[in-house]
């Protein structure tokens, strides 16, 4: 009987320390949420303010009299340098620009880790290794030799467009900005697939063979719709770097009606036109991140689940 009682206040202990715990764990975890999130939460309040209202003070408050107004104007009347038609136009740039780019990347990286793991090649760890090394370049160390290849094909486009009448894209600064994004971003979408692969059953590719199957076939019928879950990290990848990215975009597309809205966003809030409207300049930053919250929105749970699907062999 003594053991029996002896051991309930070891129990209960046990107990309140785990309570406790899970208290400042999760009160650690509120804390770094509301410092994270404080940033956000100014820049949707202020979107909904007054100019009055907003130079009154207190960032912090919630509006009295909220308006979508300045939503309506940072869309359609904001001023982009000296042109005052909204970010609209330059938002639908950077949707013409993302979605190929993501989708051209993302099959050619399935592609590269299906060739890299089951149709394998005499160099074929070179190959790879190659390419991983491609994911550690700088950003910066390629603007100047990838201009210099944007001008030959704009130059080409140039020769098409004097002898057939169009330049089937070369040159166009939309075109340029998809071609920089997938030929930056293959390393690291060969990477994602390539190691989802090497835990693909080889045996199923094999009897894929055997049936007949074409290179093809195998990889339409077998590989793809069984790449989901690495298909949901690529595209969450691929498309917050190229959404987000400003260097590339102002270095290739930095100037004109085709300039993408990372570098729109910019010259939004440091025009000189009049007086500086901070609820337009914040409602124009909520737009532009509106499409990546909704992407990790919509599908950031399968993003943990696809890294890990292809962490563990067997």
């Amino acid at each position: 009987m003594s053991a029996v009682t002896s051991t309930l206040p070891s129990a209960a202990s046990a107990s309140r320390s785990k309570m406790f715990s899970r208290i400042f764990i999760y009160g650690l975890l509120v804390i770094f949420a509301i410092i994270y999130l404080m940033p956000l939460f100014v820049m949707l309040v202020t979107s909904f303010k007054t100019m009055d209202e907003i130079q009154s003070g207190n960032m912090l408050a919630l509006p009295k009299a909220p308006t979508i107004e300045p939503w309506f104007k940072a869309w359609g009347e904001a001023c982009v340098g000296l042109t005052c038609a909204g970010i609209k136009g330059y938002f639908w740039n950077s949707i013409k620009m993302v979605v190929p780019a993501v989708a051209i990347s993302t099959i050619m990286g399935a592609l590269n880790g299906y060739v890299l793991t089951k149709w394998r090649f005499p160099g074929h760890t070179l190959v790879f290794g190659l390419m991983l090394f491609a994911c550690f370049i700088p950003f910066q160390s390629v603007l100047l030799p990838m201009a210099t290849i944007l001008g030959s094909l704009g130059r080409f486009g140039a020769t098409l467009r004097d002898q057939i009448g169009m330049s089937l894209g070369f040159g166009n600064p939309t075109v340029n900005l998809v071609t920089v994004h997938v030929i930056y971003g293959l390393g690291f979408t060969t990477l994602f697939f390539r190691n989802y692969y090497e835990a693909f059953p080889t045996e199923l590719v094999k009897a894929a063979q055997v049936d007949g199957a074409s290179f093809f076939q195998i990889f339409r019928r077998i590989m793809l719709p069984n790449s989901l879950p690495i298909i949901v990290v690529t595209v969450i990848y691929q498309f917050t770097n190229i959404w987000n990215d400003f260097l590339f975009a102002s270095a290739y597309a930095g100037t004109g009606d085709s300039m993408p809205m990372t570098v729109a966003l910019n010259n939004v809030v440091n025009t000189s036109t009049g007086v500086v409207e901070y609820n337009v300049n914040m409602a124009a930053a909520m737009i532009a991140a509106l499409p990546t919250l909704l992407v990790y929105i919509l599908a950031g749970r399968y993003f943990v689940r696809g890294l890990m699907a292809g962490a563990v062999k067997g």
